[in-house]
């Protein structure tokens, strides 16, 4: 088997060996890093591997998820697993959907410039400060729909000029659309009330019962396309 081209990188300053192609998560452990933070499901969709970086020749500061950004020739990589959003406490029973919610909780939205710092940085390239705009103007449903697949990896509010937690205030503009606005699919009603009588059950300790190996191919060639019924 041909061995990789090892290219170096720099993590928190200090300059290791990696194979050429990696992500900055597989380059992150070749590199010795052993990884209980700022690392989840490695395929893209839980936000937990935040990164920030440079490239060489490039004044820009980028951001992207540690299982999708291949690295580069000294490329310089820092990761942020968290960052620091207090997120409000309310009860969503005693909410309306109407603007006046975020002066209430998120009243740091309002100090939104438009920039597009928070749309450029997005690593699933959500138009983030559209769907700010939005719930600024109480558009619930504009703004749930903008923002989502947000994956709360945090970027956005990282690099946000106007510290505003993005991803905590999309999330109470989607609960309160899909709470008072959207419109209720009955199929779900069906559904719920058929997992409460319990027509499932079987089949889930079959599904528990099977050898890891096995489920991972029932999951991986499960049909995507069934119609609701």
């Amino acid at each position: 088997m041909e061995e990789r081209k090892l290219i170096p990188i720099y993590v928190l300053g200090k300059k290791y060996m990696v194979p050429e192609g990696s992500t900055i998560i597989t380059a992150l452990e070749y590199a010795g890093f052993k990884l209980k933070k700022g690392v989840g499901c490695r395929e893209g969709f839980c936000g937990a591997c935040a990164s920030l970086y440079r490239l060489p020749g490039d004044y820009r500061l980028h951001g992207g998820l540690g299982c999708q950004t291949v690295v580069v020739e000294n490329m310089h990589i820092v990761q942020i697993p968290y960052t620091p959003a207090p997120k409000a406490v309310y009860d969503i029973e005693e909410l309306e959907p109407d603007v006046s919610v975020f002066n209430r909780y998120y009243p740091e939205l309002f100090r939104c410039v438009s920039c597009n710092t928070c749309t450029k940085i997005c690593p699933q390239e959500l138009n983030v400060m559209d769907y700010v705009n939005a719930m600024m103007r109480g558009d619930f449903e504009t703004a749930a729909e903008l923002s989502f697949d947000c994956l709360m990896c945090g970027l956005c509010s990282a690099r946000c000029p106007a510290e505003i937690s993005q991803f905590l205030c999309a999330i109470l503009a989607r609960r309160l659309y899909g709470k008072y606005l959207s419109k209720k699919g009955e199929f779900i009603l069906q559904r719920i009330k058929e997992i409460e009588e319990g027509k499932y059950e079987e089949e889930f300790r079959r599904l528990m019962s099977l050898p890891l190996e096995e489920l991972k191919k029932i999951y991986y060639e499960r049909d995507l396309n069934l119609e609701i019924t």
